[in-house]
Formats: C-alpha cells, sequence, structure tokens
C-alpha cells in the first residue's frame, strides 16, 4: 500500500510540474496543441521531462519504497564493512563516494540509483547480508558500483525518455490519421491508447535490450573491481535463489537480479547462465 500512495503522489506530481510547464512554454513558443509542432513539444515535455524528473527524485523515492537505513554512522561490524568496501571501490572506480543503505527484505538482492555519478545511492537487502560470503556481497557491490560508473542510469533514462517522446507523439499521429473528419471524442480516445499499448511495447523491447548490455557491463565492472572469480560466485549464489525480486519500477532495473519474465525480450537481466557464461568468455 505505501509502495502504491507513494507511486501515485509521485505521478501526480510530476503531471502538475509539466503541466505548468506546458502553461508557461507553449504560448512562448507561440504553439498550440493541434499542430504537430505543439504536439511534439508536449511530447517531448512529458517524454524527456517525466523521465529526468523521476531520475531526480531517484533517491528520495527509493528509500522510502523499501525503507531503507542509510548508514550515517556504522553500528557494528557488518556496516563498517560495508561502508568500507563502497568508499574502496568508489575511489578505484573514480566516482564520489555513494550513500549507503540497507534495507529489510528476505530476497538476495542490491540496487543502485541516482541522477549522478558524485550523487548516487547503493542499497543491499538484509536478505544479501545474511545469504552471501564477503566474497560474493563485495562483488555485487562492485557491481552497483559499475552501475554508477558508467553513467547507466542516466543513459537508460535519456533512452526511455526518448522513446516516451515518440510513443506519445505517434500514437496521437496515427490516431488523428484513422480519426480524420470524425468529430467522436471517444473513439479518437482509445485509438491512442491502442496505438500507445502497442507503440510502447515495441520501445519496451528497445529499453530492455539496452538494460541487458549495460548488466554484462557491470559484471564485467564488478569483476574487475572484486575479482572475476568473486562476481562469478555471486552470480551462482544468485541462481539457487528461487525468491522473485521485489523492487519495483526504474529499481528493477538497477538491482543485481531482476524479475523473471515469460520471454527474454521483456527482460530487463539475462538470463544469470548468460551472465556467468560471458565473465567466462564464452557464450551460451
Amino acid at each position: 500500500m505505501k509502495r502504491i500512495v507513494l507511486f501515485l503522489l509521485t505521478n501526480f506530481a510530476v503531471l502538475l510540474v509539466l503541466g505548468v510547464v506546458l502553461s508557461i512554454l507553449m504560448p512562448a513558443l507561440g504553439l498550440d496543441s493541434s499542430s504537430n509542432a505543439g504536439l511534439l513539444v508536449i511530447s517531448a515535455v512529458f517524454g524527456m521531462g517525466g523521465s529526468f524528473i523521476s531520475l531526480a527524485m531517484s533517491k528520495w523515492i527509493a528509500k522510502r519504497s523499501v525503507g531503507a537505513h542509510v548508514i550515517e554512522q556504522p553500528r557494528n561490524d557488518s556496516e563498517r564493512w560495508l561502508v568500507s568496501t563502497v568508499d574502496a571501490q568508489a575511489r578505484k572506480a573514480g566516482i564520489g563516494m555513494p550513500e549507503v543503505a540497507i534495507y529489510d527484505s528476505p530476497e538476495i538482492n542490491a540496487f543502485a540509483t541516482g541522477m549522478s555519478r558524485n550523487n548516487a545511492l547503493v542499497a543491499v537487502s538484509t536478505g544479501l547480508l545474511r545469504s552471501m560470503s564477503q566474497d560474493e556481497a563485495e562483488a555485487v557491490l562492485g557491481h552497483e558500483i559499475s552501475h554508477i560508473a558508467n553513467g547507466d542510469m542516466v543513459t537508460l533514462t535519456l533512452i526511455q525518455g526518448v522513446l516516451n517522446t515518440f510513443v506519445f507523439f505517434f500514437a496521437r499521429i496515427a490516431a488523428n490519421a484513422i480519426n480524420r473528419g470524425s468529430n467522436n471524442h471517444f473513439v479518437y480516445f482509445m485509438t491512442v491508447m491502442a496505438f500507445q499499448a502497442v507503440f510502447g511495447m515495441l520501445a519496451s523491447v528497445i529499453v530492455m535490450w539496452f538494460s541487458r548490455q549495460r548488466e554484462y557491463r557491470a559484471d564485467s565492472g564488478g569483476a574487475t573491481l572484486a575479482g572475476k572469480q568473486k562476481m562469478i560466485a555471486a552470480l551462482q549464489k544468485l541462481q539457487g535463489n528461487q525468491m522473485e525480486s521485489q523492487l519495483d519500477g526504474q529499481l528493477t532495473a538497477f538491482g543485481i537480479s531482476g524479475k523473471r519474465g515469460m520471454s527474454e525480450m521483456f527482460m530487463s537481466h539475462p538470463p544469470l547462465e548468460k551472465r556467468i557464461a560471458a565473465l567466462r568468455g564464452r557464450t551460451v
């Protein structure tokens, strides 16, 4: 319930901000929504603007959605090890020290989020700390630090924003073409929704492909920061984890373990056997 309320409030705030931006921008550019140029501007504001506002709020949302406890002063050996390991890896990767957090969950998972290399968050689940050895956990942290160092959050946000813009724009262009001469607003609305669903699915395939590629890169980065065998051992430990990821939305894409799917095309993470094989230098 908490996540649903947070999701609804966040999206309402985003829509409110973008609505204000459009009310200023459209008259300033001398455009109206009935022209293709005006529609493209509206599409870009909602497509790109929504994605980047979500990115800017990502740390705040993440902490509250999973109930993460940010480690300000380590309270025990486990927290001291966690902070010192992230600090050492961040220095090695050439990024600013991220905030380090723990969230209470039985799943074996961790994620990174934040809007820049020097303003990020790395969070690990209590399930990971209980189930993984320090060597395996070190590799997972290296994987998440590599996401930050590679700028994956910004890259994926940019890709998602561009695709959202074109989905919004072309769905309305196609609906206008089909309903030309008709004044039935309900039929127009349903046509727009249908085209958005189809174009959105195609866009999702593209986004998920990019997401899987940057997972391979983050695994490689984790192997560089912590050691190849440690990274392989961590992924093998995840193979024995039958619990489905509890992370939602953007956090799913940046977790060490993603949600399972019927088709790899719609998965944010490659199958674990392919990730292990890639680290070993062979294909599956």
